[in-house]
């Protein structure tokens, strides 16, 4: 593996600390609950140790397919990569209930927690579909009908489109004696909505729904942490000497022999000791925080002007290639936060098609809280997360067990996602989806 595609794994683990600020509560947590890592900073970019972690098949038959989803589009040659979406499928060799699997922000199909995911469930006897985050390149490019992605409904429009159409393909080779779906963070989020989209088109009828450490308002995520990159030593301006410095320590960190397995493998471990080998005080972890998702949001804001044409950053109408030098469109990319692509792209491009609605209710409609009594009465969506995960704000936690009563299992630590692979955290995933999680 590349150092560039295990530099992916920092970033995707790194962007995982979306915000600084507490999300602890009064709410009831599980209790004598084992995960070891406490502090949910760390929780978040070490993950599991390996002696806690699930036990899990070391390899399943899971492969990479390609679909077209938009035979008619033209892809702009700059992405004459990206025309086919990829995918990844691990299918049982008899009939089995089938999962499709939803990547978190800006993960593709077999990134590590997909992969993990996909393990554990093959393992229980499910055929799996996983498919990349809507946030994520290839995705953008080849499956997004607009191209302007984060639009909670066109998402999982776009989703549900893409599983149409996997499954047509797959119809004539495995049987499904049933449909579920899940996803973790951004993925969980998707999920919701795609239940929400099922119930009215009917393809798949979902027998059940998991939703993984789902953000409740992606406006309140996104925003906080654009707040971040505020503190980065010497300001915006010092942002290029910043993510080198990053760079550096995790190269460093890459080369050293005793952790070169554990970094080709994408694995927790690895990521600790580049987490300490930064040795980040506490502003300048924030600013790490921040850095790491404008680093990985730069791509999407980019993908979506070109697919659009819109002429956010690159001028309307101005056709690039594969040979376009394009340093000059990722500088000016890395400036800017996801809250300016709200504020000056997603939203006034939209605005023409919802003219009565205000950026504050469409900022509250891309919330779970736009369908909390549709998943009040959802028994089928459970949902699981942490006390303090990273991602909410102060009191979000709460919006779980107020919608979805005992169907909410929250974890009284394990930041974002950092408890995925705990070994009771997979057991009850699992649950979910063959006794009901009880």
């Amino acid at each position: 593996m590349t150092i560039k595609k295990t530099t992916q794994h920092l970033i995707a683990g790194l962007c995982a600390l979306l915000c600084t600020s507490l999300a602890y509560s009064a709410v009831k947590t599980v209790e004598n609950y084992g995960y070891p890592i406490t502090d949910r900073f760390a929780a978040t970019v070490v993950g599991t140790p390996e002696e806690y972690r699930a036990k899990l098949p070391k390899s399943i038959p899971f492969k990479t397919r390609g679909i077209t989803i938009f035979p008619e589009r033209v892809t702009p040659d700059v992405f004459f990569y990206g025309h086919e979406l990829l995918y990844s499928v691990a299918l049982q060799d008899h009939e089995a209930p089938l999962i499709f699997l939803i990547a978190g922000t800006g993960a593709s199909h077999n990134g590590a927690k997909n992969t993990n995911m996909a393990k554990a469930f093959y393992q229980a006897g499910f055929h799996i579909v996983s498919i990349s985050s809507p946030t994520y390149n290839n995705f953008v490019i080849a499956a997004s009908k607009t191209g302007v992605v984060g639009h909670a409904e066109k998402d999982a429009e776009d989703i549900y489109r893409v599983f149409e159409k996997i499954w047509d393909e797959l119809k004539g080779e495995v049987t499904a004696t049933s449909f579920n779906v899940t996803g973790y963070s951004l993925g969980a989020f998707n999920a919701a909505f795609v239940s929400k989209l099922d119930e009215e088109r009917n393809s798949f009828n979902f027998e059940r729904v998991l939703l993984i450490n789902p953000p409740v308002s992606l406006y309140n995520s996104i925003s906080l942490l654009d707040r971040m990159t505020q503190d980065i030593p010497g300001g915006i301006n010092n942002f290029d000497r910043f993510v080198d410095r990053l760079m550096r320590a995790y190269t460093t960190t890459y080369q050293s022999t005793s952790y070169k397995d554990t970094a080709a493998a994408g694995g927790d471990d690895f990521l600790y000791q580049t987490y300490k080998a930064l040795q980040l005080k506490d502003e300048e972890l924030a600013a790490l925080i921040g850095t790491s998702f404008r680093v990985s949001s730069a791509s999407l804001v980019f993908t979506s002007d070109v697919m659009a044409d819109y002429g956010y950053i690159k001028p309307k109408g101005l056709v690039l290639n594969r040979y376009s030098n394009l340093r000059i469109y990722n500088d000016v990319s890395l400036r800017l936060g996801f809250t300016d692509y709200y504020h000056e792209f997603f939203y006034p491009y939209y605005k023409a098609e919802y003219p009565n609605i205000s950026r504050d209710k469409y900022i509250a409609s891309m919330s779970l809280t736009s369908i909390a009594d549709y998943l009040k009465s959802a028994k089928k969506i459970k949902m699981m997360g942490n006390a303090d995960d990273v991602i909410l704000e102060p009191g979000e936690i709460n919006f779980f067990p107020e919608v979805f009563g005992d169907r909410a299992t929250i974890y009284p630590h394990g930041g974002h996602c950092g408890n995925m692979n705990y070994t009771d955290n997979v057991a009850h995933m699992v649950a979910v989806f063959t006794d009901g999680g009880h």
